[in-house]
């Protein structure tokens, strides 16, 4: 038993040097809250913040044109109305085209195990059999 024991420590004192190199990279490069593994992950969440500052800034120009835009030209405001809000003049009749109900349609017959169609066959083929 000690034979082992005097085995380990001879190797843990021949290759001290490495192994407290190999036990500081590890600390340092894994495990420490400065390690590269967070280094990276930090750099991906500043690489994230910059696109979502460079969106804000587009949104920002885009928003401070339309403002200009609306203090400067009446017919900026008249525009807008019409466009987000399908406000009309008196005299105009406005029509809104729309595939939304389309969709929902479509949806609706492709989705084949819906619960409510699923029910409504099981109570028919009940009343069938009855």
């Amino acid at each position: 038993m000690s034979g082992k024991v005097n085995a380990w420590l001879g190797f843990l004192a021949h290759y001290k040097y490495l192994i407290t190199i190999v036990v500081g990279v590890l600390i340092v490069g894994v495990l420490d809250d400065n390690s590269f593994r967070k280094l990276i992950q930090y750099e991906m969440e500043i690489s994230d913040l910059k696109d979502q500052i460079n969106n804000y800034d587009k949104q920002y120009e885009k928003d401070s044109k339309t403002l200009r835009d609306l203090k400067r030209n009446p017919k900026t405001i008249e525009k807008i109305a019409r466009e987000r809000y399908f406000m009309k003049a008196d005299d105009e009749d406005i029509y809104v085209l729309s595939t939304d109900e389309q969709q929902n349609e479509t949806e609706d017959k492709s989705d084949g195990m819906n619960p409510d169609n699923i029910d409504q066959e099981s109570t028919t083929n009940n009343e069938t059999n009855e």
